[in-house]
């Protein structure tokens, strides 16, 4: 460990897990932090619910699991990696960053550096976090302590692209202070550090990494939308289109998870403080959120062109925002589940990957049904690629419709065509 840094991580989420861990493994004793009591009693019994870090990864790491603030004055450079949601006017939502800063700030000496790594607008770090830091710690930022910024990367469920193999981003306050967080994080990080100019500019770069992706999407989406009209296969279309070598490989779906649906509101809350209102992004966000609509609209307008439907049942396969993951955060997969609701008809949801517990604490007492327990349905809506339903195939389908017939709404296209069982109705996204 040459750059002879005590570190802390703070939140011990998606991000802050495998960021203390990488650590813990490499860099001895690092303090893991989290106020929610019941993650680190979790931790502690050696599991991780978010399955991210695997059993003996995490009991080959020399962490201090604590929930216990005080004990964050251990260390000397503090990784600050707390989710930044948005609220329900899609407006930033950086109540969990300023707790984070009030927290590191009372426990804060004179040579320590704090570097954040999550998701804010360009200048959040050096005008929000900053201040409360001052504030807290009666420290003066740039004399006393000195902070950084570096975009966490990480992609739920992704076996290959993990922490350390993931070219990592730094900026610091000032030239000495990047040269440390660089020596830090090369410590573990194989895949390279890059060395950004500013804070803000390492801002930037991780807002429109994900703005990026979700225009990318909103295209393959609003092309879906042509296309169905046309009575054309869209996955038909983009296989042919794939052939030049120059085509970018994007898919149409339903746009969740606390990354590529948040993060542009942050750049376009920015760009309005600014003056400018954004067009392009902000036409990009209106397509993808409202794309859980479309596919509820497809099952029932399905269920009355067959007629004589009476209380329709519809099963719901897959709530997590993403397939083989248990992260239910920001998941548009609700709007389909409400859009049908509302229109009268039951719904029947399973998950291969959620807490039950937490899907009812977040979705206002939605159950989950156990897979045994389906009933038969009218339709099915395979709304998240999970592996188990991939692999379970048609012959699952077609067990969870009324005598095998039915509409299927495969959102992902997961199911093969030329299989499809006579008297199912097959609709992809």
């Amino acid at each position: 460990m040459s750059h002879g840094r005590k570190i802390s991580v703070v939140g011990l989420g998606y991000v802050g897990l495998p960021v203390a861990v990488a650590f813990g493994t490499h860099n001895g004793q690092t303090v893991a932090f989290d106020i929610n009591k019941k993650r680190i009693a979790q931790l502690r019994s050696g599991h991780d619910a978010t399955g991210e870090v695997d059993e003996p990864e995490l009991a080959a790491a020399n962490l201090l699991l604590t929930d216990n603030a005080a004990d964050l004055a251990l260390a000397d450079f503090h990784i600050v990696t707390v989710p930044t949601p948005i609220d329900q006017a899609n407006l930033p939502d950086l109540s969990p960053l300023r707790s984070a800063s009030k927290t590191v700030g009372a426990v804060l000496k004179a040579g320590d550096i704090v570097v954040y790594e999550s998701t804010v607008y360009p200048g959040a770090t050096e005008d929000v976090c900053v201040p409360i830091l001052e504030a807290q710690s009666g420290l003066k930022a740039g004399v006393d302590f000195t902070v950084g910024y570096s975009p966490e990367r990480i992609n739920p469920g992704d076996r290959e692209h993990r922490f350390t193999t993931i070219t990592k981003v730094v900026s610091g306050q000032t030239p000495e202070t990047l040269e440390i967080v660089a020596a830090v994080y090369g410590s573990v990080v194989t895949a390279g550090i890059h060395k950004a100019p500013t804070i803000k500019a390492a801002e930037a770069a991780k807002v429109i990494e994900n703005t990026q992706r979700d225009l990318n999407i909103a295209l393959m989406n609003e092309l879906s939308l042509i296309f169905d009209r046309a009575g054309i296969d869209t996955s038909d279309v983009l296989a042919a289109a794939g052939t030049k070598w120059n085509f970018l490989r994007f898919t149409p779906g339903l746009v969740g998870g606390h990354c590529i649906g948040v993060d542009p509101y942050y750049l376009t809350h920015k760009a309005e403080e600014l003056g400018y209102y954004p067009q392009v992004i902000l036409a990009g966000r209106r397509i993808n959120d409202g794309m859980g609509t479309v596919v509820a609209n497809k099952v029932i307008r399905a269920i009355l062109r067959k007629g004589g439907v009476v209380n329709p049942t519809v099963t719901v396969l897959g709530l997590t925002f993403k397939e083989n993951v248990p992260d239910i955060r920001n998941t548009r997969v609700i709007d389909i589940i409400r859009e049908l609701e509302d229109a009268g008809i039951t719904v029947q949801v399973h998950d291969a990957m959620a807490d039950a517990d937490e899907v009812a604490h977040e979705f206002d007492g939605l159950k989950l049904c156990a897979f045994a327990d389906l009933k038969p349905a009218d339709a099915v809506v395979m709304a998240v690629s999970h592996r188990d339903y991939v692999s379970g195939g048609w012959p699952m389908v077609q067990n969870m419709l009324d005598d095998g017939k039915g509409f299927v709404a495969d959102v992902r296209a997961m199911l093969p065509r030329e299989d499809r069982p006579d008297g199912i109705d097959l609709w992809r996204l």
